[in-house]
């Protein structure tokens, strides 16, 4: 039997993007092709919103004007952020410098 289609990712690391549900806004510094955090962890997302597994999913540095934290997003749920402003979190700094035009560049250290 052959494995669905995967889809390309759309956003690369250091993009920064924007959930298009919730609103928050995050840095990339990962990307799955496919699904790759527990079953538990899919499972608690609610039937009618929970996306499909063979598409890019990333992990972001995510703030939503409450608080800094790590987030995990489907490619469907993220758009591109236009607003052109940094993201605050305290893990940018070590993970990223500079930042232009909407876009972090990764430290040479953590290219692979």
């Amino acid at each position: 039997m052959k494995a669905p289609p995967v889809a390309h990712a759309r956003f690369a690391i250091g993009a920064v993007v924007q959930h298009k549900r919730f609103g928050f806004r995050g840095v990339i510094f990962d990307v799955d092709p496919v699904f790759a955090n527990s079953e538990e962890w899919y499972q608690a997302i609610p039937e009618e919103l929970r996306p499909p597994k063979n598409q890019p999913f990333y992990h972001l540095l995510a703030d939503n004007g409450d608080g800094s934290y790590v987030a995990y997003v489907s490619q469907q749920n993220l758009v591109e952020d236009d607003s052109d402003e940094p993201v605050e979190h305290p893990a940018i700094p070590g993970m990223f410098e500079g930042y232009e035009g909407g876009r972090y560049r990764l430290r040479p250290e953590h290219r692979h």
